[in-house]
């Protein structure tokens, strides 16, 4: 979770050139890590399915315009780990076929084919040379097609598997499975190529992200399953990825490495991890029991539909949208969420209220162009988590602050980050543009039911937040007192409304410590949660 003082956030890993690696395949090697969080105490769960439930996948349109073809049906689980789909039997007419008992033939195929080749791999275990850097180095428009039963294994001695900078990639009913990409690094498509397409393919058992992302990638139908460190890891040297579907996967016991407890604060653990994508529609997804967060958005993200989800059994925030713009959060169901992590801190004696859905530091932008000008959480079931919704903005992290560890990042207002400095940050337009606002946020139609005894708690666990803290630093920073307090909670146009309440639910508002009661949280002062109904228990 997030450090609500200091915050976090810090690519921590900026892109890496391997030396080797570009005499071996002119490839180049990069990644991510992001914000601090606190440590985790417990191991997530082995990615056996949890309680079973539904989604509502939307059929919204994808990023690329297109309408969804692949994923799990309306009303239905993604339960893709446990029933993949079977690839083609036979070899498809014109297709170059990959043996498995040949050490290295898909990469040595590869190489020798030209581009816009298909390729099917033989039933059976595929391997590649054994040495760290041997990979597959895909060509632009390739298809790499897996029989029933064809596996591709690193056997713990290659950290790649797929790779190169090559367009349009297409890998489907494919099982890639123990490789060792470093941590923030990943396996398939290692160098964030563009345009790939993975569908109906298990990624399990590897260190570092099981995927990276490059623009234009979608991802659906497949297994992520537990992966060292991501499920995926979407962050894109030079931050241009651009246009991202992810669509009816399971993504499930992921961070298996547990790297808040091998590197305390880095904040590189969860299911899925988003840094500076511009435009991503992720619907109809089954993300559950990851240790850490199922998914955080990072850092300047953009244009979001997060949408038909099933958001269950993490040990983190089933969600956390951070220093982020514009998205659209609808008809999730989100249960039994951030128990772990949550647990932990009240155990700690830290009484911040850490909701199941964060959004820290992130709002809607109109100035940012997206399909929506505000965060707008809508039409969601939230069952039994511990907390709700917190909306939290740090007064002391902004642009060009020691506070802001998203290093060497300014807002998407102001790209240059020493602009944001005495005296010009102290007036408009700085004095704004340099900060990321937790504004704009309509949180309304949604369903909170919480049940003390199933969450096992007595306190601690029923909030709904709207909060900053009180601004101290830098001695140059125009936001000090209790200026970030006061936006956040009344003068942001921050809105609960006709949502409907079963439970025991608390409210905190304007800083961490003021707990209010309902009157108060729906009186003159906040005036959250008009058109609402509250009740102790269904049908009372």
């Amino acid at each position: 979770m997030v450090d609500k003082r200091r915050h976090l956030g810090v690519p921590t890993a900026l892109p890496v050139l391997l030396l080797v690696l570009l005499v071996l395949v002119a490839t180049a090697c990069t990644g991510t890590a992001d914000a601090p969080a606190k440590q985790t105490r417990t191991p997530s769960a082995s990615g056996a399915p949890s309680a079973s439930g539904t989604s509502s996948a939307s059929g919204a349109p994808s990023a690329s315009g297109a309408p969804s073809a692949v994923g799990a049906p309306s009303g239905t689980l993604a339960r893709v780990c446990a029933r993949p789909v079977a690839g083609p039997a036979k070899a498809p007419a014109g297709a170059v076929t990959v043996d498995p008992a040949v050490v290295g033939d898909l990469a040595e195929k590869t190489e020798s084919s030209p581009p816009h080749t298909t390729f099917w791999l033989r039933p059976g275990t595929h391997t590649l040379e054994p040495e760290p850097y041997a990979q597959v180095v895909a060509k632009e428009g390739n298809r790499y097609l897996g029989a029933p039963g064809a596996v591709l294994d690193g056997r713990r001695t290659n950290q790649y598997a797929f790779g190169g900078t090559a367009r349009n990639v297409t890998i489907r009913h494919l099982t890639v499975q123990r490789f060792v990409a470093p941590n923030n690094e990943g396996v398939v498509n290692h160098d964030m190529a563009d345009g790939w397409v993975i569908e109906h393919t298990t990624i399990q058992d590897n260190s570092g992200a099981g995927l990276m992302a490059g623009a234009r990638q979608e991802l659906r139908g497949s297994c992520l399953r537990r992966n060292g460190q991501y499920g995926m890891n979407a962050y894109k040297t030079g931050d241009s990825l651009k246009g991202l579907v992810v669509e009816g996967n399971e993504v499930v016991g992921n961070n298996t490495d547990d790297w808040e407890r091998r590197q305390p604060g880095c904040g590189c653990t969860g299911g899925i991890k988003f840094w500076a994508v511009d435009g991503a529609d992720i619907r109809g997804n089954w993300v559950h029991d990851n240790r850490g967060a199922g998914l955080w958005a990072d850092t300047n993200n953009n244009d979001f539909r997060i949408e038909g989800n099933t958001l269950e059994a993490n040990d983190g925030a089933a969600l956390i949208y951070e220093t982020s713009y514009n998205a659209v959060i609808r008809d999730n169901t989100i249960r039994g969420n951030n128990l772990v992590e949550g647990r932990g801190y009240a155990e700690d004696g830290d009484d911040f209220p850490y909701g199941t859905v964060y959004v820290s530091e992130s709002g809607g932008e109109p100035r940012v162009p997206a399909r929506t000008d505000r965060i707008e959480i809508h039409g969601n079931v939230l069952e039994n988590n511990w907390s709700g919704i917190t909306l939290w903005e740090n007064a002391d992290r902004f642009c060009n602050s020691p506070a802001n560890t998203s290093t060497g990042y300014c807002t998407l207002l102001v790209k240059d980050p020493a602009r944001c400095a005495p005296p010009a940050i102290a007036a408009a337009p700085l004095r704004d543009d340099c900060r990321w606002k937790t504004q704009r946020v309509e949180i309304h139609g949604n369903r909170f039911v919480l049940d003390r005894s199933a969450v096992d708690c007595t306190t601690g666990c029923d909030r709904m937040a709207v909060v900053a803290n009180s601004g101290t630093a830098p001695d140059w920073s125009p936001y000090k007192g209790e200026r970030v307090s006061e936006a956040i909670s009344r003068g942001q146009r921050n809105r609960w409304y006709d949502n409907v309440y079963v439970g025991p639910w608390t409210f905190v508002a304007h800083s961490p410590g003021r707990t209010v009661d309902l009157a108060a949280w729906r009186g003159t002062t906040y005036r959250q949660d008009a058109g609402s109904t509250f009740r102790a228990r269904d049908g009372g």
